[in-house]
């Protein structure tokens, strides 16, 4: 899954790709190096960030995203976004799935929506909001307390009749260092839901606190921490960098074939 932010204000690329020409361009990109999907977003979630109204996310990502499904109509396109009218003009204009990183805890129509829409889900875990997740993140049992989340959302989902659903642990959103690589090095325990399951390391400060090393710098690191993922069993890797996901994707896989 290749990012494609349509904001003024994400962490690593805010306010590269908000022109429609700029947003193909970037689509192109992705597309050319390997990316399955292009997850395209207007509203920023780095931390600090506060919850935009949908008005103002529809005419940020309107524009580009008529321009990428008209330039690219084959593509496979999924919607960043926690408002259920955002979700549902994105899929009538074109698009093919909903990432919500909230998990329908912003907009209590999303899950609704999803199931009136029939479209995949992929929902996602935060403590808190974008605006205040990382001011004194705190767990008990930290992977139980993710799973119980999962858990009762997968209920509410099947209930309404949403089958088609994708877990992303949340990496960086309402976590601290140690919380986020304890996750990782217990991600195969998500495997119990047997959903597939995605992960979002990509530039993120969990590898630049650690390395000392800035968003530009830490494609290393990413690499480094999509493939421990893909061998606990990461199903789709969200990254700005298709190129090199797409080679740690092929590395594991083979080095997985000869156990």
């Amino acid at each position: 899954m290749g990012v494609m932010n349509i904001t003024p204000d994400s962490f690593y690329d805010g306010g590269k790709y908000r022109h429609p020409l700029d947003a193909i361009t970037q689509a192109e990109r992705l597309l050319e190096n390997g990316a399955n999907i292009l997850d395209m977003g207007a509203a920023s979630s780095r931390p600090g960030a506060g919850i935009i109204d949908p008005e103002e996310e529809q005419q940020r990502l309107l524009p580009a995203l008529q321009a990428v499904v008209k330039q690219f109509p084959e593509a496979t396109i999924s919607i960043d976004t926690y408002h259920s009218s955002t979700a549902r003009m994105a899929i009538e204009a074109g698009a093919h799935m909903i990432n919500d990183i909230s998990a329908g805890r912003i907009d209590q129509e999303m899950f609704n929506t999803i199931a009136e829409l029939q479209i995949p889900y992929v929902m996602m875990h935060m403590q808190g909001m974008p605006d205040t997740m990382q001011t004194n993140p705190q767990y008990q049992h930290l992977v139980k307390e993710v799973a119980a989340f999962f858990s009762e959302k997968i209920e509410k989902l099947r209930t309404l009749g949403v089958h088609d659903i994708i877990i992303d642990p949340g990496f960086g959103f309402g976590k601290t260092l140690e919380h986020n690589y304890s996750l990782l090095a217990n991600l195969d325990y998500f495997i119990m839901f047997d959903l597939p399951l995605m992960v979002g390391f990509s530039r993120k400060s969990m590898i630049n606190k650690l390395l000392g090393t800035n968003p530009e710098q830490a494609l290393n690191g990413t690499t480094v921490l999509n493939t421990l993922a893909l061998d606990k069993g990461a199903d789709i890797l969200r990254v700005h960098d298709p190129r090199e996901a797409l080679e740690a994707i092929k590395i594991v896989g083979f080095y997985q074939s000869q156990k």
